[in-house]
C-alpha cells in the first residue's frame, strides 16, 4: 500500500474543514484560528521528518484537530464558569446569499442556536456527534479521533442525539424557518423599530418569546432572560426612543442565517441572532461583548446584505 507524504498543499486544502470542525467545537473564531495554527505546527513537524508518511493525511489532521479541540473545550468550560453573565458563541462571518431571491434551504449546523444547544454535551460527545452527524465521518475515524472503540463511538453518538432532542424539547421539534421567511420577518422588525411602532414590534414576537445577551462584563447585562413579547417589545421601543437617528439597523448573513446588526453613532454595538416559530420570533440572542464583535467589524466588508432595490 502506498503512503501519501505530508505536504503543505494538503494542509491548505483541508484548512477550511479543520476550521469548520474547530468553530463548531469551540464557538470562537479566534480560538479556532489558534487551534488550526497549532495543528499546522504539528503537521509542519511531520514535514521536517524526511521519513514521515501518513496513510491518510485528512484523517490525521481531522483526528489531531478533534483531540486538541476536546482538550481546549474542557479548559474553556472551566473558564466560562467565571465568565461575567451569559456566554454566547462568537458570530461567524462566512459566504452567504447576496439577496433574498438567491437564498435556498441551507444547513443550520452553524447557527448560534445550534451551537448553544451543543453546550449540553460533554466535549467528547460533542466531537463524536459533530464528526458523524455534521461532517459525515465514518465511525471508524470517529472512534480514532476520540480514542474509543467503534462500538463506544456509536453509543456516544446515539446518546448525544437523544440528549440534544431532550434539551431542545418536544415543543421545538419544528422545521427550520426558511431563510426567505427569516428575512421577511426581520425586515418588518427593523421597520417597526425604526417607526417606533410598539404594537407592530410586539406582534412579531411569540407570546412566550425570550431574549438573552452576552455582554462580556462590559456595560449593564441581563441577569436572566427577558421573557414575554410585551417586555421584549418594550426594550426595542426604549432603544428607539433613546437613540433615535443615532441608531442604524441592518441585516447581514452570519452563522448560516439572517442576523440583525445594530449600530450606534456609526459603530457596531451588537449582533442579534433569532429563532422563529409559526412566523414569529421566539428567541433573541444578543452578542454585545466587544471582543466577540471584533471579527465581524474586521470582516464587515465580506458580509452579504440585502439589496434595498
Amino acid at each position: 500500500m502506498t503512503l501519501s507524504p505530508p505536504s503543505e498543499e494538503v494542509f491548505s486544502r483541508l484548512r477550511p474543514r479543520l476550521m469548520a470542525i474547530g468553530y463548531r467545537m469551540l464557538g470562537s473564531v479566534q480560538e479556532t484560528e489558534d487551534l488550526v495554527q497549532d495543528v499546522w505546527l504539528r503537521w509542519h513537524d511531520e514535514l521536517k521528518d524526511p521519513h514521515a508518511a501518513v496513510l491518510i493525511p485528512e484523517a490525521w489532521q481531522v483526528t489531531v484537530t478533534t483531540r486538541m479541540a476536546i482538550d481546549r473545550l474542557r479548559s474553556a468550560k472551566l473558564r466560562r464558569e467565571a465568565y461575567p453573565g451569559l456566554w454566547l458563541p462568537e458570530p461567524l462571518v462566512e459566504d452567504g446569499p447576496a439577496s433574498p431571491e438567491q437564498i435556498r434551504e441551507l444547513a443550520d449546523d452553524v447557527s448560534i442556536a445550534f451551537l448553544v444547544l451543543l453546550d449540553c454535551l460533554t466535549p467528547e460527545a460533542r466531537a463524536a456527534f459533530l464528526l458523524r452527524e455534521v461532517f459525515e465521518v465514518d465511525y471508524e475515524q470517529v472512534a480514532a479521533a476520540i480514542g474509543k472503540s467503534e462500538a463506544s463511538a456509536r453509543q456516544i453518538v446515539h446518546r448525544a442525539k437523544q440528549r440534544l432532542k431532550k434539551v431542545r424539547g418536544a415543543d421545538r421539534q419544528h422545521a427550520r424557518t426558511p431563510p426567505q421567511e427569516q428575512y421577511a420577518i426581520l425586515r418588518r422588525l427593523i421597520q417597526t423599530i425604526t417607526e417606533g411602532d410598539f404594537q407592530g414590534i410586539q406582534a412579531l414576537l411569540a407570546e412566550e418569546a425570550a431574549l438573552m445577551g452576552d455582554f462580556g462584563g462590559v456595560g449593564p447585562s441581563l441577569r436572566s432572560p427577558l421573557s414575554g413579547a410585551r417586555r421584549i417589545a418594550q426594550l426595542y421601543y426604549a432603544h428607539h426612543r433613546r437613540h433615535g437617528d443615532n441608531m442604524r439597523l441592518e441585516l447581514a448573513w452570519l452563522n448560516g442565517e439572517w442576523a440583525l446588526l445594530r449600530y450606534l453613532q456609526g459603530e457596531l454595538e451588537s449582533v442579534q441572532a433569532f429563532e422563529f416559530d409559526a412566523g414569529r420570533i421566539s428567541q433573541v440572542r444578543i452578542q454585545r461583548n466587544p471582543a466577540k464583535l471584533a471579527g465581524v467589524k474586521r470582516q464587515s466588508y465580506l458580509l452579504p446584505r440585502p439589496n434595498p432595490h
